[in-house]
């Protein structure tokens, strides 16, 4: 189907790859659990269409630059890593002020602010468009009269996916923090460890090399 082969292996391989936890899932289960399921929608959207960018530029081999040019892979991962840092300390500062003010009173982000959260946090991660250089070519025929036309196709099949997966971690964490929301102790520490898995993936990113 429009030049691609063992489409059935892709589908479950994109299930599985993105199963698989990250700083994106990381960041649509912090949104959910803190402000709810539309909270949660707006990061996954937002992830979504940086993921969707990644495919437009993989196609057109606009990615190739990253996997070709030193210096534009550590320009564009110096920027992610720095953001997911920054989003580690706001995550700290910010479960400080929840429990100071014996509830959760802190000013919420509005749901475009999520969503341009979840483009910047997928759309500055390098290793993103690397992997669709790696992984979607191994599923186009190598007689496909337009193979651009094909690695949109697995794009979409694969944002696809992908999104509905991000939504359910978006209800699942949604539906958990309503059972624990009374607890101040423990929203704080499930914040401090969110705050600390992306300062993790913000180090490796920032150490991350292009090989």
């Amino acid at each position: 189907m429009f030049g691609t082969e063992n489409l059935w292996l892709f589908v479950i391989s994109g299930i599985l790859l993105n199963i698989i936890p990250g700083p994106d899932s990381l960041l649509i289960a912090g949104r959910a659990a803190t402000q709810g399921f539309k909270a949660g929608s707006a990061a996954a959207l937002g992830i979504g269409t940086g993921t969707l960018i990644h495919i437009v530029a993989a196609a057109f081999g606009l990615s190739a630059i990253l996997a070709t040019s030193a210096t534009a892979f550590t320009l564009v991962k110096i920027l992610g890593g720095a953001y997911l840092i920054y989003m580690a300390i706001s995550m700290f500062r910010g479960s400080k002020q929840t429990i100071e003010l014996q509830g959760p009173k802190t000013e919420k982000s509005s749901l475009k602010s999520i969503y341009i959260q979840g483009v910047v946090t997928n759309l500055f991660n390098p290793k993103v468009a690397l992997f669709f250089l790696s992984f979607m070519p191994q599923f186009i025929s190598a007689s496909s009269d337009n193979k651009p036309l094909a690695f949109l196709f697995l794009g979409l099949v694969f944002n696809f996916n992908g999104m509905l997966w991000c939504h359910f971690i978006a209800w699942a964490s949604s539906s958990m923090s309503r059972k624990i929301s009374a607890n101040q102790a423990v929203k704080k520490w499930l914040t401090r460890l969110a705050a600390s898995l992306f300062g993790v993936f913000g180090i490796k990113l920032l150490t991350s090399t292009q090989n």
